[in-house]
């Protein structure tokens, strides 16, 4: 017998905002719009996916997200993904969701960067208010765009940087990370860090340790979104550890886009057992067809048992930047989860 991981209390860091939408909502609004999807978004779903770690595979997958992320063209539209996402959340045990956002892909439809991170703010406190879950977000950079644009994305960040739900708590760095050098996103990180944000850029997922490394060296993460080939070079996974930085495994991201073969070959016992905390995520549930109860199942089939999984729960709950009061609260449904009989 064992615990049910949907009772088990957490918290969600990595989940993108076009990502985490309904497969029945990316259809919805493509009919509302006048869009054609992708079969693979139509009938084929969840999408098989080619191997990312190839040029082509990645160039498939980025295709899929572009189609999805066409068919938001309103506030409406913005605001239902935040508040369906929030809800998916909390029918699987979330406490706490930071929703990572690139708000110039929104931008055209609204008015502009800032109007396109206001709504998102908005619904977020909105949806906040229930008190079943605290929703803030985390402001995303793409290393597909000049490093510039990523400090002014900084900047507005920076502008409605917080520390409760509905406001900009982190500040990240997404895309395809074999594009850019690292190096030239610092200066935005400085803005971010000095607003108080959380740094969460991801690295070490299409590429190896030594992502893993420039990004600690460049940019002094708080977290990393991915990081799980850190265990390639045993010096930089302890250097993870040393740094305390929360790595955002995303087990059913990593199958999904060919990083390894099967669910067995994600290094997450590796990576607890180095010391390095760790709070699982989905990434995008989309594409890649399983949420967060998913991935701590798949947790569970590595042979992680009930203390294990609550390790990991602690872990996102302790890596969040969710308010003092709440996450005593949900540390404590924690250890009350693990205390009642499997």
């Amino acid at each position: 017998m064992t615990r049910s991981v949907q009772d088990l209390p957490k918290a969600h860091l990595h989940l993108h905002f076009t990502g985490s939408m309904r497969v029945g909502t990316v259809r919805e609004l493509a009919a509302t719009h006048g869009i054609r999807l992708p079969d693979a978004l139509v009938s084929e779903w969840p999408p098989r996916l080619a191997k990312a770690t190839d040029e082509r595979g990645w160039f498939r997958f980025q295709r899929l997200y572009d189609a999805a992320r066409a068919c938001v063209r309103s506030e409406e539209d913005m605001r239902r993904i935040v508040r369906e996402a929030a809800a998916d959340d909390v029918a699987e045990g979330s406490r706490w969701l930071e929703l990572q956002v690139d708000p110039t892909s929104y931008a055209p439809f609204v008015g502009g960067i800032t109007p396109a991170l206001e709504i998102v703010l908005d619904e977020a406190r909105k949806v906040s208010a229930s008190g079943e879950i605290g929703v803030a977000v985390v402001v995303a950079a793409s290393r597909m765009r000049h490093p510039l644009e990523a400090r002014t994305l900084a900047r507005l960040a920076a502008h409605h940087a917080g520390d409760e739900a509905g406001d900009v708590v982190g500040f990240g760095l997404s895309n395809d990370e074999r594009r850019g050098a690292v190096a030239d996103f610092a200066p935005a990180f400085v803005i971010a860090r000095r607003a108080g944000l959380a740094l969460v850029p991801h690295g070490g997922e299409l590429l190896g340790a030594q992502s893993v490394m420039e990004t600690l060296e460049h940019l002094d993460p708080d977290r990393i979104g991915h990081g799980v080939r850190s265990v390639e070079d045993p010096q930089v996974l302890d250097a993870v550890a040393e740094a305390g930085v929360t790595l955002e495994v995303c087990p059913g991201s990593n199958v999904a886009l060919g990083v390894y073969a099967e669910a067995g070959e994600v290094p997450l016992r590796r990576i607890i057992e180095a010391g390095v905390p760790v709070a699982l995520g989905a990434d995008d549930p989309l594409l890649f067809g399983s949420r967060l109860v998913a991935q701590y199942a798949a947790a569970r089939d590595l042979g992680l048992d009930d203390a294990e999984l609550a390790r990991l729960a602690r872990g996102s709950l302790e890596g969040s930047r969710m308010p003092s009061a709440l996450r005593r609260a949900a540390l404590a449904d924690v250890d009350a989860w693990l205390d009642t009989p499997a």
